[in-house]
């Protein structure tokens, strides 16, 4: 989590802003517990009528690359859709943890309708690069995280020195905090392992990742490029001085992949 209030050689850091963080985040868990695959609502029934409802509700919302590619009017708004579908409770939660960590910051260095409009766009392009790449697939592709790898992108561009703590499993949760120029590359680095490994069928869509974190790389770059802070820098974060800034990531150290039921 976000530090709400700290103080660093003198200076206060408040929380940020990021009232469409907090929307989104908001938006898609009630999406969730209104769908079939939160298993809270009993008009999708349970057993075989849940499992073919899910089905069904995620080829209707979600990505299916064979179909957004034939060129259907219905089908192009899927990639929008899709970002407010997930398959799982774990699904979701990984996603929005990460939204949450990242989104905030970011969402006040850009400003509140450039960032909806960022995630949104970046989104878009991410699950669509992800069916271009697999046009003969006929399986749904849902969940936020192409938008929120778009998300860790733009922070590792405006906050690369913002401390981040991580617990890894492979060092038996011991807390460690490192810069966000050491983490965040070594998630993509861990997506791209991840794609080549990747075998056909349902699972994550790493591609969508890597496609999502290049774009809100690059945007931030494009966007903040010619600013330069006093050592030189991105322009300066309105949170105080990036190397103050303290944020607590979530146990793993990427945002859950999109589901593919």
């Amino acid at each position: 989590m976000i530090s709400s209030w700290g103080t660093v050689a003198g200076r206060v850091l408040r929380k940020p802003s990021a009232p469409m963080t907090y929307g989104l985040i908001a938006l898609c868990c009630l999406i969730f517990a209104l769908g079939p695959a939160s298993g809270l609502a009993p008009a999708y029934g349970t057993g075989d009528a849940l499992l073919a409802a899910e089905r069904a509700y995620f080829r209707r919302w979600g990505v299916v690359p064979a179909a957004l590619l034939d060129g259907a009017a219905r089908e192009a708004l899927t990639p929008v859709t899709a970002l407010f579908i997930h398959g799982s409770w774990v699904h979701l939660l990984g996603n929005m943890l990460f939204l949450y960590v990242f989104g905030a910051m970011t969402e006040e260095r850009l400003g509140r309708a450039e960032f909806t409009l960022f995630y949104l766009v970046c989104g878009y392009l991410a699950l669509s690069g992800y069916a271009v790449a697999n046009a003969g697939s006929a399986q749904s592709l849902v969940g936020a995280s192409g938008a929120i790898s778009a998300v860790l992108g733009a922070f590792l561009y405006l906050f690369p020195r913002a401390r981040v703590t991580s617990l890894l499993p492979f060092l038996f949760f011991l807390p460690l905090r490192f810069p966000a120029w050491v983490v965040l590359p070594f998630w993509a680095a861990l997506q791209w392992l991840a794609l080549g490994q990747a075998s056909q069928g349902p699972g994550v869509a790493y591609l969508a990742h890597l496609v999502g974190f290049s774009l809100g790389f690059g945007y931030a770059w494009l966007r903040f490029g010619r600013r330069r802070g006093p050592r030189g820098g991105p322009g300066g974060a309105v949170v105080g001085d990036r190397r103050a800034t303290r944020v607590k990531s979530a146990p793993a150290t990427a945002p859950e992949g999109e589901n593919q039921p």
